[in-house]
């Protein structure tokens, strides 16, 4: 008799970054986890002629900062997405998942604005989210695997 996986946990959540925006990305910033625990965090970059090289470093992100995380990207939903154009202006790519949200500002998003361009408001707070995912790569995913 086969056995039957469990689904994930209910509270799981992903946040993705890839930069640029629109063309073959040359870095990732992948962040997996459950609220109120450690979260793994893996961040790729392309390099080198063609963006042929490519280096990966992983590592833990403590709960505090996870919870922290979370809070600071809850504000994006039903912020306006455009599967056309970076209405950003960061060249980046930010696509979140977790139990209560779905949101990319690369896709249309059900109840998200439509697509028209963002507030300068809605700019600070998306620029914000891409610093702080930004400087947890940096500081969190240290551990070379690649």
């Amino acid at each position: 008799m086969p056995r039957i996986m469990a689904p994930p946990p209910s509270g799981e959540f992903s946040i993705r970054l890839t930069k640029p925006f629109t063309q073959t990305p040359t870095e990732k910033i992948e962040i997996i986890g459950e609220p109120n625990r450690p979260a793994t965090i893996k961040h790729v970059t392309h390099v080198g002629a063609a963006n042929q090289t490519i280096i990966t470093h992983q590592g833990t992100i403590p709960a505090d900062d996870v919870k922290e995380l979370l809070a600071l990207v809850r504000p994006l939903e039903g912020l306006p997405t455009n599967p056309d154009e970076d209405v950003y202006g960061l060249d980046t790519r930010v696509v979140l998942s977790t139990f209560e949200v779905q949101w990319d500002n690369g896709e249309e998003v059900e109840g998200a604005e439509a697509p028209t361009n963002p507030t300068e408001e809605n700019k600070r707070g998306f620029r914000e989210v891409v610093e702080s995912i930004r400087a947890l790569g940096r500081q969190r995913a240290r551990e070379r695997t690649s």
